[in-house]
């Protein structure tokens, strides 16, 4: 038990009031003259009450809050154990003192089952106790405790993780570690049947606070996590609401990431399931689809249970399953879908020429001049008129106008650069880079409203993590393209009846030359208007509407091969929300690299040719317009004709 006696008594260097002292165990010495062989006999039975000694110590040392549930319970199993030792103690006495025959050598056959046990604990308390930083370690481990500075300082950061030992200046092995050095120890001893039966049984008592931790998030969907132990980390401080105001994806991609350091060895294979399936039916419960007042039952209860990963993949894919049900179902995200289709990429936007009809007059203003309330107040109008296809959609209150200061090559041209990559890569460009602030410089100042109307659109949650401020920002960009191609195709449009009212145009002059001019300027702007219309049209029939199609084939699973899951009577196929949010990104930004605003050189040319055509028609609609520069566009058009080859046919 550890105690001294009449001849045998502490070493002289033990101080039991030292911890470090008391958690490696005292070592005890015997009187000089003892005959050799009871000598050693003795030590070996010593070291017992060493090691008892030593992990009464460290029983003591990690129940303490900071070292979390699983070191408790660990510890639990371990003071089982010393109690049955107690109670072999207690046997072996009452051997002593009513037989006769009993000796040190039946009380060192009777210990020795006892002795490498109690072995096994201490040494596996004694690797808890170095990587806890509570003895002394290996330099390199030593060296390895400055790395820890960095995750402070990101806790300090995001405010997280101000639980008790987490902010302390040492690395604290709990929750996970402390499962996976079970692990690797039970890996180790695997051929020595007693051990592994010991280090079974306290794996499996260890994993229990883990495991019901691990089932609240697969099945509820949430964190009771106290000591900051579980894989699966929370930032509390990331919110939903703020989702409508935040360009990023913070609540999906940061709210709840991965502990490195915490993953059990039985979870690596299924790290991603485990945190993808709490985070699914995180968003169905702070929607109301999860009652977190019914228990779970029926579900494993240690690591060591053979239904163990099997509930795992249950739980990802009910998860996933009930989360397709409120996006597409409940929430209706294909018609959210075909909403931006309508308002984004103008398909069937009879209403939204008569926006820009009533509007031209403020949008043919500055940018900086610019009534956006007017306009809004024009936009609802048209909404709401009888007949227009938007009068029938249920989200039309959430569509805004906005004023952009920047235009829009001149956006792209800056992701472009700043991002150092060309079309391959359209994602990663929009992904990093942040949109330019409006420093009012007198390169902005001249944009005109045409230049810098865009429109917004409010999504609420949970939608909001498939249609996020990403994808709201790839949308603008495709329909301020759009638009700038619509307005340069009613530029024409108007130039050319504008012509036919001045007397010049219209009768025929008796100057051969001059005629011959008249005649390549309405050819001019007949190839202009041929170019805008069938850059439209290749932008809308052959880009966007194949992908859209694309995009609704995977939306549908129409092009699933896999099985089907069946919430409430509603069958989902059998594909998880983030492929489907990232089948959402990859429609946009292949419509973005096929519309040709990823590639630097290409936004050049459509800038260029954009305003040769807007300049050659503001100029060039009265008699003012000079011979010379008509020549000259007429030049250009023609090399620009016979490179593109658009206005064939």
């Amino acid at each position: 038990m550890g105690f001294e006696g009449q001849y045998i008594h502490y070493h002289s260097g033990y101080d039991s009031s030292m911890e470090k002292d008391r958690l490696t165990g005292p070592v005890f010495q015997l009187p000089s003259g003892l005959d050799p062989t009871l000598r050693d006999l003795t030590l070996s039975m010593l070291k017992m009450a060493t090691h008892y000694n030593a992990l009464e110590a460290f029983v003591e040392v990690q129940s303490r809050a900071e070292y979390g549930a699983v070191s408790h319970a660990l510890c639990a199993a371990i003071r089982k154990l010393l109690k049955d030792y107690l109670i072999l103690v207690a046997q072996l006495e009452t051997q002593l003192v009513n037989n006769p025959s009993f000796t040190l050598h039946l009380l060192h056959l009777h210990t020795m089952p006892t002795s490498q046990c109690l072995a096994q604990l201490y040494s596996l308390g004694q690797e808890l106790l170095r990587r806890n930083g509570l003895l002394d370690q290996d330099l390199d481990e030593s060296i390895d405790d400055f790395d820890d500075v960095d995750n402070i300082l990101e806790q300090l950061k995001e405010g997280g993780d101000l639980v008790p030992g987490a902010m302390s200046s040492k690395k604290i092995c709990k929750g996970g570690n402390v499962l996976r050095l079970l692990t690797e120890r039970l890996a180790t001893f695997s051929g020595d049947p007693t051990t592994k039966t010991l280090l079974e049984k306290l794996l499996r008592e260890a994993s229990r606070p883990y495991m019901t931790m691990l089932n609240e998030w697969l099945h509820h969907g949430g964190i009771k996590d106290p000591h900051a132990e579980f894989l699966v980390k929370e930032q509390k401080w990331i919110k939903r609401e703020k989702l409508e105001e935040d360009y990023t994806d913070e609540y999906w991609e940061k709210r709840y990431t991965i502990r490195e350091n915490e993953v059990p060895p039985q979870l690596d294979s299924v790290r991603d399931k485990v945190l993808l399936a709490g985070k699914y039916l995180n968003v169905v419960r702070e929607c109301g689809g999860v009652d977190i007042s019914k228990a779970v039952k029926d579900v494993p209860k240690t690591l060591d249970d053979p239904r163990f990963l099997e509930n795992v993949n249950a739980a990802y894919t009910y998860a996933n399953a009930s989360l397709l049900n409120l996006l597409l179902t409940k929430n209706s995200l294909t018609t959210r879908f075909r909403s931006l289709k309508h308002y984004f990429f103008l398909d069937r936007s009879d209403f939204f020429s008569y926006f820009l009809e009533l509007g031209a007059s403020e949008l043919r203003k500055p940018a900086k001049s610019v009534n956006e309330n007017k306009l809004q107040s024009l936009l609802d109008l048209v909404l709401r008129q009888p007949g227009s296809i938007a009068a029938q959609d249920p989200f039309k209150e959430d569509v805004k106008v906005r004023m952009n200061k920047i235009g829009l090559t001149k956006w792209l041209m800056q992701v472009v650069s700043v991002s150092g990559i060309d079309q391959d890569n359209p994602e990663a460009a929009i992904e990093k880079y942040q949109a330019p602030q409006t420093q009012g410089g007198d390169d902005e100042k001249d944009i005109a409203g045409f230049d810098a109307l865009e429109l917004d659109y409010s999504v609420p949650f949970p939608l909001s993590l498939v249609i996020s401020r990403k994808t709201v920002l790839r949308y603008q960009l495709i329909f301020r393209h759009l638009l700038s191609l619509r307005h340069l195709e009613h530029l024409l449009v108007t130039a050319w009846l504008d012509q036919n009212k001045v007397l010049g145009w219209r009768h025929k002059s008796t100057d051969r030359r001059l005629e011959l001019w008249k005649r390549r300027a309405w050819n001019l702007r007949a190839k202009m208007l041929v170019f805008v219309q069938q850059l439209l049209y290749f932008c809308t029939a052959e880009v966007i509407e194949p992908n859209w199609q694309n995009l609704m084939d995977r939306v549908n699973g129409t092009d699933a091969d896999g099985s089907e899951v069946t919430v409430n009577g509603t069958k989902q196929v059998n594909r998880t929300v983030d492929e489907l949010m990232q089948d959402h990104v990859d429609f946009l930004d292949t419509c973005l690299k096929e519309c040709m605003l990823t590639q630097a050189k290409l936004l050049k040319v459509c800038h260029g040719v954009s305003t040769f055509f807007w300049r050659s028609n503001t100029n060039g609609n009265s008699d003012s317009f000079q011979v010379d520069d008509l020549l000259y566009h007429v030049r250009i058009m023609d090399c620009l004709v016979a490179c593109t080859g658009f206005g064939d046919g």
